[in-house]
């Protein structure tokens, strides 16, 4: 039989790796065996749990930490044994190395042994930030599960939600006069909503219509890492910004509708996103949806989210007029204003939550076209567009004629040839002749000046499609 630690030398040339070599000479052990969970920042984000064992540190992988409740055990990767000097070890493993990344010390301490076989370790965590009863068992190989024996250390712990809608907000003019310091304003953010779910290490996006995000935006995937071994979820917008700095959601729809990880590569580059955060629903076990504004502002402010592809704007409160005269100034769409003491309601569109546009928005349902004219022949001419009456039914609000790109020329036609009807999707009022209708499954983003009496758009303008929203819910826009 080799030696406990001949593995751990296999894989590592000292002379590259701040790792420590195992002593010739190793100190024995303390009163009370030792423990040190460790953050690894590696190719895969992951903790190593190491507990001191016949004068080595018996290791595993943790992928997403060491579980804080009973009810979801994590997977533990057993991996080789480590020297005892590795207790304290903190440093970089340089690229090119085995496990090359950043090493941390994540809790350390002492444990009491119940039980230890070839299958099952059982043991009392006595750290800092990680303590209770704990049992590993092995499944197959080399993989283990760990399970929290105990109940949760904090008694009002709640898990991490599955699925959080977003709080909408309902058009309306600024609060003014004593109302006025009562409310936080923030710029409006033209951009698609993002609840983002972090947990070890990990980040998974999620659409306002509960579609997975997570592959679209890959430089996210780093904002996981920075989350560390916090349990969190995000509210969001991810944004395209333009030459100038401003969001933009005509260069958004460069990251949308992409397919394979080669075109998602490739838009990074060509349109790079940042995900603007602006609330903090659940951290750490503890739901913050009662919690008034100000409070939840303050934990998402106190995690120092500041990164190359995400951040935390500042909020005013009170004087929201001198902002939204500085979004107008710089073309922005508008600002939201919101309660300070407001909580958090989600799928409701509050009251304590108000938008106050600059420019028009509208989201409509494509129900078919009409071909162009001149340089547009046999293209794309107009969108015909509508919106759900309360009944359930599509109405027909207009045609929609500029705004297109090239780009968006080719992807729309692309789209409409694919979802071509003979039957006209509207009811009621109808549009020209020589219309062709589509399966009324798109929704577009449209900038106008008003509506007619009659529910007819003016003077729109397309800006992109929206696919985090479902056809079926777009009704007649609230600020109409």
């Amino acid at each position: 039989m080799g030696e406990p630690l001949d593995a751990y030398r296999r894989k590592r040339d000292f002379a590259a790796t701040p790792e420590p070599g195992p002593s010739p000479d190793p100190a024995g052990e303390a009163p009370a065996p030792r423990f040190v969970v460790q953050e690894h920042s590696a190719r895969a984000m992951h903790w190593d749990l190491r507990l001191e064992r016949d004068g080595v540190l018996a290791s595993w992988a943790v992928p997403k930490g060491i579980p804080p409740d009973p009810k979801r055990n994590h997977l533990a990767v057993r991996t080789e044994d480590h020297p005892i000097e590795y207790l304290t070890f903190e440093g970089t493993i340089p690229e090119g190395n085995y496990g090359a990344g950043t090493m941390k010390v994540f809790d350390t301490g002492t444990y009491e042994l119940e039980k230890w076989s070839d299958r099952e370790v059982m043991i009392v965590l006595h750290g800092e930030r990680v303590r209770g009863r704990h049992v590993l068992f092995r499944t197959r190989g080399k993989d283990w599960m760990i399970h929290r024996m105990d109940p949760p250390a904090d008694p009002g712990y709640v898990p991490l939600p599955e699925r959080i809608e977003p709080m909408l907000a309902r058009a309306g003019a600024l609060p003014g006069g004593e109302e006025e310091s009562r409310w936080a304003v923030e710029i409006k953010w033209d951009g698609v909503r993002t609840i983002g779910y972090a947990e070890g290490g990990r980040l998974r996006l999620e659409s306002r219509n509960g579609n997975d995000l997570t592959p679209r935006y890959p430089e996210l995937r780093e904002l996981g890492r920075a989350l560390g071994a916090h349990e969190a979820v995000l509210d969001g917008e991810v944004v395209a910004f333009d030459a100038e700095g401003r969001p933009s959601f005509q260069r958004l729809q460069g990251r949308m509708h992409l397919a394979g990880d080669r075109a998602v590569r490739r838009a990074m580059t060509e349109n790079p996103i940042a995900y603007v955060l602006f609330d903090l629903l659940h951290l750490d076990g503890r739901s913050l949806l009662d919690e008034p504004y100000t409070a939840r502002r303050e934990a998402l402010e106190g995690l120092g989210l500041a990164g190359p592809h995400w951040q935390v704007p500042a909020y005013h409160a009170g004087d929201g007029a001198a902002l939204l005269a500085a979004a107008r100034e710089r073309g922005l769409e508008g600002v939201v204003a919101k309660r300070l003491d407001s909580p958090y309601t989600p799928g409701r569109r509050s009251p304590l939550w108000l938008k106050v546009k600059n420019v028009r928005r509208a989201s409509l349902v494509i129900g078919g076209w009409l071909p162009g004219e001149g340089n547009r022949t046999g293209r794309l001419g107009a969108l015909l567009v509508g919106f759900h009456d309360d009944d359930g039914s599509l109405k027909y609000a207009g045609r929609v004629g500029t705004g297109f790109d090239a780009a968006a020329l080719a992807r729309l036609g692309a789209l409409l040839d694919e979802r071509a009807r003979s039957a006209s999707p509207f009811s009621g009022r109808q549009p020209p002749r020589t219309a062709r209708f589509v399966e009324p499954d798109l929704v577009a983003e449209v900038e106008y000046t008003e509506w007619t009496q009659s529910r007819t758009i003016r003077h729109p303008s397309y800006k992109g499609l929206r696919d985090d929203l479902d056809p079926g819910d777009v009704g007649f826009p609230a600020d109409g």
